[in-house]
C-alpha cells in the first residue's frame, strides 16, 4: 500500500480501536493458554505448537467473527453494512499480529536454533509483555494521571502474570 492510499484510509474510530485492542487481549490471553499448557506437555514437536497454536487462535477469531455477527443481529434485526463487516474482519484479523513472536519462536526451535520448550518460554514472556503494549495503546491518549495510566499497565501484565501463575499450579 503506498502512502497516498494509507493518508486517503479513514481514521478509525475510539470504538473501533477499542475493538482492535479488546480482541487482542483476548487472543493474547488464549495464546497463553495454549503455550502454557504445551509446556506442561512435555515433549511437544515445532510442527504440534504452531498447529495447535494456529487452530486455538483461529477457532477464537472465528468464534469471535460470528458472535459479533449473532449480536449485531440481535441488536438491528440485520446483517452488518458492508463497512461494518469489514470493520469485524478487520479486527479477527488484526489480532492475528499476537501470534508473530510466538510463530517465529517456534519456527526456530523447528530449524534446531532453539528447543521447543525454549520457544514456548519465550513465547510466554513475549505474549505477557504484548499485554503490557496492549495497555500503553490502550491509555497513551486517555487524559489520565500518569499513575492513573501506570496502575492499568501494571494490572494488565499482573493479570497475565497471574494466568502463567495459575496454569503453572494447574498443570504442575
Amino acid at each position: 500500500m503506498d502512502r497516498r492510499a494509507r493518508a486517503d484510509a479513514p481514521v478509525p474510530t475510539a470504538e473501533e480501536r477499542a475493538d482492535r485492542l479488546k480482541e487482542r487481549v483476548y487472543v493474547t490471553f488464549a495464546a497463553l493458554a495454549v503455550v502454557l499448557t504445551l509446556r506442561s506437555h512435555g515433549e511437544v514437536t515445532p510442527g504440534v505448537a504452531a498447529t495447535t497454536l494456529l487452530i486455538t487462535v483461529g477457532g477464537t477469531l472465528l468464534a469471535v467473527l460470528l458472535a459479533d455477527v449473532v449480536s449485531h443481529l440481535a441488536v438491528h434485526a440485520a446483517l452488518p453494512t458492508a463497512a461494518e463487516a469489514r470493520h469485524m474482519v478487520a479486527v479477527c484479523t488484526g489480532a492475528l499480529g499476537v501470534l508473530v513472536l510466538p510463530m517465529i519462536f517456534v519456527g526456530l526451535a523447528a530449524w534446531g536454533s532453539w528447543t521447543v520448550d525454549g520457544a514456548l518460554r519465550a513465547s510466554t514472556i513475549a505474549l505477557v509483555a504484548s499485554l503490557g503494549v496492549v495497555g500503553w495503546l490502550a491509555v497513551r491518549r486517555v487524559a489520565l494521571p500518569g499513575w492513573q495510566k501506570l496502575l492499568v499497565l501494571v494490572a494488565e501484565v499482573a493479570l497475565g502474570v497471574a494466568v502463567v501463575a495459575l496454569e503453572l499450579l494447574a498443570h504442575g
